[in-house]
This record gives structure tokens, sequence and C-alpha cells, in this order.
């Protein structure tokens, strides 16, 4: 099976910055995509930011858009989320996804996920 864990979340201050990293384990992450999604205390999940391996291509949720870039090492089988500009508003647990194998129809639907991370707490103060 795939086993993916986060790592890098913590506490900053507003207007500073966190490194996220996600690892993948246990079978080839060719052609498929991979996402970060982030839940905050009494609201949904949400999407965040998405990377297609194949192709490169990124994606963002408005919210974070300019501030959050995704990226990708297949050296390593890592994904990285690096958050700049940090607001209060990002406060979550951050989860990495990573999307079955082959075509995907809706980036941002967390349905198209089968496997997950245990997640990553993100605070940031005021």
């Amino acid at each position: 099976q795939v086993q993916l864990v986060e790592s890098g979340g913590g506490l900053v201050q507003a207007g500073g910055s966190l490194r996220l990293s996600c690892a993948a384990s246990g079978r080839t992450f060719s052609n498929r995509a991979m996402g970060w999604f982030r839940q905050a205390p009494g609201k949904e999940r949400e999407f965040v930011a998405a990377i297609v391996w194949s192709g490169g291509s990124t994606y963002y949720a408005n919210s974070v858009k300019g501030r959050f870039t995704i990226s990708g090492d297949n050296a390593k089988n890592t994904v990285t989320l690096q958050m700049n500009s940090l607001k209060p508003e990002d406060t979550a647990v951050y989860y990495c996804a990573a999307a079955r194998p082959g075509p995907i129809r809706s980036i941002p639907y967390d349905r198209e996920y089968d496997y997950w991370g245990q997640g990553t707490q993100v605070t940031v103060s005021s």
C-alpha cells in the first residue's frame, strides 16, 4: 500500500513562512495527482493546492494563490508546500493526499484522492 507522511508544521507569527513536506512510499507515483488539503476547527475540509506529476501542472485555491507554492522532487518522492505571508486564517491541520492512478476528473475534489497522510498542524498567531 501507499504511505504518506507529512512534516514541517508548527507555530509561526503572521507574515512568516513554513515549508511542509510530504514523503511518499510503497509504490510508484508516476501519472498521479498529489494535493494538499486543510481543515480548520469548526470548518469543512478544503482544497489548498495540487500538482500533476506528468507535465508538472499546478493548481491553487484562490485564498492561497500568490502566497503558497507546490513543487515535487521525483528523485526523493516528495511533494513540498512552501507557505509565505501566512495569515491567522491559514491555521488548520494540513493533509497530503495522492490520487489513484490514471485520469482525474476534478483536481480540487477530495473524493478523487485514495491515499491520505495523518496531517500536520499549522498555527499562525496574529
